[in-house]
């Protein structure tokens, strides 16, 4: 779910099946009068329905094998709403039809994170989130970063999480998908490594959103900060803010505001290397080889700068 902006009308197989699982929602006899494509992202198709009063719900759809997806994230939409953080749009249903996935949710109003009360309130709200707290870092199942498996087996080492659960499948795949074995000698030497920048900092079990850029974030129009599309587990709370400055897009104030009511431990920046080298590396499996020069780039100066610790 994004800021919505309509296109012309479109028809989808799996309407008649998204008819009757809002019907079964909401106990009345819900029928779709209107449809348009709307932005929602690069996986799937995502659309705005209406019914004849004017109730509308945005819908996800795509192939069968969306259904995990899209179950996922309506698990970690939940998990979300329960922290009493953020806004998320409330899940309607969840369902295939045997040929296409489906997930309904609210229709929300939304707008881009612009004034510096928007920064303000963004950065309140996802403290909150950051301070519901568990007992392992992971999740109770697996989930999704964009269409790229993540695994969540809870671990109660944090750093042993983030190098078995995040980097190394992402190198293992990039080697998969013929991304140089350069690439892959650089993340064997940086596995070994990265304990090191845990030493003299504890993270703690957060709650995180998993995919915090600018494009799963936005407010309501009296300034309401909503999240959606997340990738959930318990973890370091710096590897939502390293997300967040990696694509840009946030106002400053949300970085000023987040700083001022909980401090960032003084070696950040160096971990913010490693939080940003995993999304990099998804990208380069998902969209390809423009990424390579990046990711090498990152986990270069990583593995310099680690071996300089360790000296």
């Amino acid at each position: 779910m994004t800021p919505t902006t309509p296109r012309p009308d479109s028809a989808h197989p799996a309407l008649p099946a998204i008819e009757q699982a809002v019907r079964a929602h909401t106990g009345n006899a819900f029928r779709i009068v209107d449809t348009q494509a709307v932005d929602g992202g690069s996986i799937h198709t995502a659309l705005r329905v209406t019914d004849p009063s004017g109730s509308a719900y945005f819908v996800k759809v795509g192939d069968a094998d969306c259904a995990a997806m899209f179950d996922a994230e309506a698990d970690g939409l939940a998990a979300i709403a329960a922290s009493a953080s953020f806004r998320t749009p409330a899940v309607i249903a969840c369902g295939t039809d045997g040929a296409h996935a489906f997930l309904v949710l609210e229709y929300l109003d939304l707008r881009p994170l612009q004034a510096t009360e928007d920064g303000e309130r963004f950065a309140d709200a996802l403290i909150r989130l950051h301070r519901d707290r568990g007992d392992t870092f992971g999740w109770p199942r697996d989930n999704f970063i964009g269409r790229s498996a993540q695994q969540n087996t809870p671990h109660a080492n944090w750093a042993h999480f983030f190098v078995e659960h995040r980097l190394r499948p992402q190198f293992v795949l990039a080697r998969a998908k013929g991304f140089g074995s350069e690439l892959h000698r650089e993340g064997e030497r940086l596995f070994a490594r990265i304990p090191a920048l845990f030493l003299d900092y504890r993270p703690q079990e957060s709650l995180l959103h998993g995919d915090l850029w600018h494009g799963n974030a936005a407010v309501l129009t009296d300034g309401t900060p909503v999240v959606f599309d997340p990738a959930v587990h318990r973890g370091d709370r710096e590897s939502d803010l390293a997300m967040s400055e990696l694509f840009g897009g946030f106002p400053a104030s949300f970085y000023v505001e987040y700083r001022r009511a909980w401090p960032l431990h003084e070696d950040y920046e160096q971990r913010k290397l490693v939080y940003s080298l995993y999304h990099v590396l998804n990208h380069l499996n998902l969209f390809g080889k423009g990424y390579l020069r990046e990711a090498m780039r990152l986990a270069t100066r990583l593995n310099h700068a680690l071996a300089q610790r360790r000296d």
